[in-house]
């Protein structure tokens, strides 16, 4: 079955606008383990302008489902998450001036480094993913660091479509299709994530290598309007409807 990781970053988001404990991103997580995630995703930054360190310690104690620990190959995220020892860690790019993570990994500029950053992740017992691009180069540099799993962007294929930029939609696409396929084929669990929304998360759920999805922001934003639980089993629906066909 094709996994739903679900991002509560942007609660935390809200939170930090105005200081103070509410609302409470683990409440968020838990509403969203209740509606049928499979795993709830966090993004420790390094500036920490949304989850801070209190939210990954109160998921670590509240959580049934696993949390997949996103963070920048820092030493500093390094010894928390060896702290922790979460489920999941995927290493993403960080950017102080981003809004939000722009673009996957250069794994393959970096690769004797980050082989050395993450051993010790996966001695701990930690399932390490990398956020890269559909790119073979980053596909292979992965699997050349010893990752288990990898991460394919999909933010470009997502703003494609939202601006109406069919054709390289269509072009982002195939090669997230192709570079799926190509990752699978070397034996790494396939997953995707960045800007799904209900409108272009089908064509990425119905590709067989990836085994999870991980979406926060959109639907954080659409619980404001519809609640958590429903959220999330429209998405589930779509995707699960994806699969099957």
């Amino acid at each position: 079955m094709l996994r739903l990781g679900v991002n509560i970053d942007h609660v935390a988001t809200v939170r930090n606008a105005r200081g103070g404990a509410y609302p409470d991103p683990t409440r968020a997580a838990l509403l969203a383990e209740a509606a049928g995630a499979d795993g709830i995703t966090a993004h420790l930054r390094e500036d920490r302008r949304h989850i801070i360190d209190s939210d990954i310690e109160n998921l670590m104690e509240s959580l049934v489902v696993p949390l997949n620990f996103e963070m920048a190959a820092t030493e500093e995220m390094q010894a928390i998450a060896l702290r922790h020892k979460p489920h999941a860690v995927c290493i993403v790019p960080e950017k102080r001036e981003e809004k939000t993570t722009e673009g996957g990994l250069d794994v393959a500029a970096d690769d004797n480094r980050l082989a050395d950053f993450i051993a010790p992740l996966r001695e701990a017992g930690c399932r390490v993913s990398m956020f890269i691009a559909a790119d073979q180069a980053q596909i292979e540099a992965s699997h050349r660091i010893g990752a288990p799993v990898i991460e394919l962007h999909t933010g470009a294929y997502c703003d494609f479509h939202a601006e109406g930029r069919f054709e390289e939609r269509d072009a982002e696409l195939a090669r997230l299709t192709e570079m799926a396929a190509y990752a699978h084929s070397l034996g790494l669990e396939v997953h995707a994530g960045h800007g799904l929304t209900y409108d272009t998360v089908q064509p990425i759920a119905a590709l067989p290598s990836v085994m999870e999805l991980n979406i926060g922001h959109f639907l954080m934003g659409e619980s404001m309007f519809v609640g958590m639980e429903a959220a999330i089993k429209e998405m589930r629906r779509l995707m699960d409807e994806a699969r099957q066909s």
